[in-house]
C-alpha cells in the first residue's frame, strides 16, 4: 500500500504488512547510487508514517543489471542501506529487499538469487534490514525451498506466496508443497507475516481462504 493508504486496514481491524515508501522502482533502485538521494528522502518521510500507522515492513528493490557486475551492484546496494537503516532503525519499521525471479517475470533483476541478497543484508549487518523472500520467484530461480529458508531465516523479514507455475491459487495444480515450507518457516522461529500474493484463476475469496487454511501449520 501507498503512505496514503497506511491506515486503511487498521479501520478494518486489519495490518498492511508490507507498505510502499518510496524505496524505488523494480528496475531501478539502491544497485545505482544515484538512486540513493531519493529513496533516503522518501524513506525519512514516509518510514515515520509507517510507523504511526503501524506497518512493520517497507519494501525495496536492487535494480537491475543493464550491463552492471553483480558484485559491483552488491557493493552499491550495501551503502546504499546503510545509510537508509538508521531512519528504520529510529522508527522500528523493517526495510525489506525483494527477491524477484530474472527467468520470466523480471529480467535483469539483480537480485534474483538469495545468495546474493543474503551477501547484502549480512554486510549491512542491521536488525531491521531483511530479505522479502517470494516463494513464488525463488521456486522459479533455485527451487531447494526448505534448506534455503531454514538457513538463511535470520536474514529474512517477510514471505509472500504465489502458485507455480502461474501465480495462481495455493492448490494441487501447483509444484510447491506449501504446507511443508510453511511448516519449516514457523519451525525456524519466524514471528514475521507471510503474505498471499497470488493472482486469482478462479473465486478470488475461495482461493483466499483455502491458501489460509493450507498455510495455517
Amino acid at each position: 500500500m501507498q503512505p496514503e493508504q497506511y491506515d486503511v486496514p487498521r479501520r478494518y481491524g486489519l495490518v498492511c504488512t508490507m507498505g510502499y515508501a518510496g524505496g524505488g522502482e523494480i528496475g531501478k533502485a539502491l544497485n545505482r547510487m544515484e538512486n540513493h538521494a531519493a529513496i533516503e528522502e522518501a524513506f525519512r518521510k514516509n518510514i515515520p508514517l509507517a510507523a504511526k500507522a503501524g506497518v512493520p515492513n517497507v519494501i525495496t528493490f536492487s535494480g537491475n543489471r543493464a550491463g552492471m557486475a553483480d558484485d559491483e551492484g552488491a557493493r552499491n546496494t550495501i551503502a546504499g542501506l546503510n545509510r537508509l537503516k538508521k531512519i528504520a532503525e529510529d522508527q522500528g519499521v523493517t526495510i525489506c529487499m525483494e527477491l524477484l525471479n530474472s527467468k520470466r517475470d523480471h529480467h535483469d533483476y539483480m537480485c534474483d538469487h538469495t545468495g546474493w541478497g543474503v551477501r547484502v543484508v549480512q554486510e549491512v549487518n542491521s536488525p531491521n534490514v531483511k530479505l522479502l523472500y517470494d516463494i513464488y520467484h525463488m521456486q522459479i530461480m533455485e527451487g531447494d525451498l526448505i534448506t534455503t529458508i531454514r538457513e538463511n531465516i535470520k536474514w529474512i523479514g517477510h514471505f509472500h506466496t504465489g502458485g507455480v507455475p502461474g501465480r495462481h491459487e495455493l492448490n494441487g495444480s501447483q509444484e510447491v508443497q506449501w504446507d511443508g515450507v510453511m511448516r519449516a518457516i514457523a519451525d525456524a522461529g519466524f514471528s514475521g507475516y507471510v503474505a498471499h500474493e497470488f493472482v486469482p484463476a478462479g473465486d478470488p475469496m475461495e482461493g483466499l481462504r483455502k491458501a489460509v487454511e493450507l498455510c495455517d501449520v
